[in-house]
């Protein structure tokens, strides 16, 4: 194991701040999961419909992602940063605004538009001012909005759904969004230096120079397939604890708060193992564990509250132990004239698939009526484990270019050892 450096005080403020960004986008996100079985009784949604909606904001972000692209490494990323969280704060308004099912899904397409792209514009300004020696701990850290939005922001959004209905959770995320977007304007400094060494004069030229590239191609299928099977379970995840697991709705913010407390606890540690020990080796274990965990789960038949925090615990431990030495190891594939043009593409892959992941959820699982059991949820869990076998191939290769980056010396400006990949 190899010793770790400090970050400096700056490093340390654009952590804090990027996590802070990120809390209010996963929440934005994951709030629907919690309140889906809210959304789908109030507005009479089938199934299918709220995996409608839930897509609509992936879509719309791949769609975004793939037009930014092009445009992410011509400008200074603080500046795109703040175009496009001011952009999601306006649709995650227009949610808490949104009076029917097909003003929901547009509010979702607003959102998924402006909130798609800050992920990857995020993960570049990481990426620029980070050595990847340093990237797991920062994955660590930044990946703690999952944890964070679990623990503070959906308890809280789902007492205030309980107390006022489902708007307010939007409503409170567009408020929070507004005050750390102007911490962002006044307290983060430029991240300019990738536009010294730009060489495409069109913004089309530099999208396709940065998708012809098949290091780059291998690392976007890998992205593409975790995030099918990632976000299967997601949409029904509240519908299946009540109506299969019998959660009532008065335990349901204790479950997620359970869940995220442990988030917390975990993945600043998987992120210093990631640091520490070889990424794809972490992945390939935290895979597999998942894999077992997700099976037995979807499985589940009403069990006492405590063995069902326990299950949920355990899986969203599987998760993040795949998704920070993963995220890690993409940081690695791309060079710095084309870091944003990356991770827009990857971020709108990414996207995409999920959207197409919720849909065919979405048809998957069905219902007999608002309160009847969620019927072939453990199907899911099937597909999950046929996906992400093949995945585990696709990261090797991924890890495998890295390491060969780093033996040229061409992402890390030290000398290190390919093997620390």
């Amino acid at each position: 194991m190899k010793q770790m450096s400090a970050f400096t005080t700056h490093q340390q403020l654009v952590i804090t701040l990027l996590a802070l960004t990120q809390f209010t986008v996963v929440l934005d996100f994951m709030v629907m999961s919690p309140l889906g079985d809210m959304l789908m009784k109030s507005m009479s949604i089938k199934p299918n419909q709220f995996g409608l909606i839930v897509s609509a904001y992936a879509f719309s972000a791949g769609v975004s992602g793939l037009l930014t692209a092009g445009f992410a490494d011509r400008f200074d990323r603080k500046r795109l940063l703040v175009f496009f969280y001011g952009g999601f704060i306006l649709g995650t308004f227009c949610c808490g605004l949104a009076n029917s099912y097909v003003t929901m899904v547009a509010a979702r397409i607003v959102t998924g538009l402006f909130g798609g792209v800050i992920g990857a514009i995020s993960l570049a300004i990481v990426t620029d001012l980070f050595d990847i020696s340093q990237r797991g701990r920062v994955m660590g850290f930044t990946q703690m909005a999952f944890g964070a939005s679990q623990v503070l922001g959906i308890p809280i959004g789902l007492y205030l759904a309980n107390a006022w209905g489902w708007e307010a959770p939007f409503l409170l995320i567009a408020g929070l969004a507004l005050v750390i977007v102007l911490l962002i304007w006044f307290i983060l400094e430029p991240v300019n230096a990738h536009l010294a060494v730009q060489r495409d004069k069109s913004a089309f030229l530099h999208l396709w120079h940065t998708v012809q590239k098949r290091d780059y191609r291998i690392g976007f299928t890998a992205t593409a397939l975790m995030s099918v099977g990632g976000f299967m379970m997601m949409p029904f995840g509240s519908a299946f604890a009540i109506n299969n697991l019998h959660i009532t709705a008065q335990q349901l913010p204790l479950l997620f708060m359970v869940t995220g407390v442990s988030s917390l606890c975990i993945m600043p540690l998987l992120g210093k193992l990631s640091d520490k020990i070889d990424k794809f080796r972490l992945f390939a274990t935290a895979a597999l564990f998942m894999m077992g965990v997700v099976i037995v789960y979807t499985h589940l038949s009403p069990h006492p509250l405590w063995m069902i925090m326990g299950l949920n615990i355990l899986m969203m431990g599987g998760i993040m132990g795949r998704m920070i030495p993963f995220t890690t190891l993409i940081t690695g594939i791309p060079d710095l004239s084309d870091r944003g043009a990356f991770m827009s593409v990857n971020s709108s892959l990414q996207q995409i698939a999920g959207g197409i992941a919720a849909l065919i959820a979405g048809m998957i699982v069905s219902q007999q009526s608002k309160y009847s059991p969620l019927e072939h949820y453990d199907t899911l869990g099937w597909v999950i484990v046929g996906l992400t076998v093949p995945c585990i191939f696709l990261v090797y290769r991924v890890s495998m270019l890295v390491k060969k980056k780093l033996a040229k010396g061409a992402v890390m400006r030290g000398a290190p050892l390919p093997a620390e990949a």
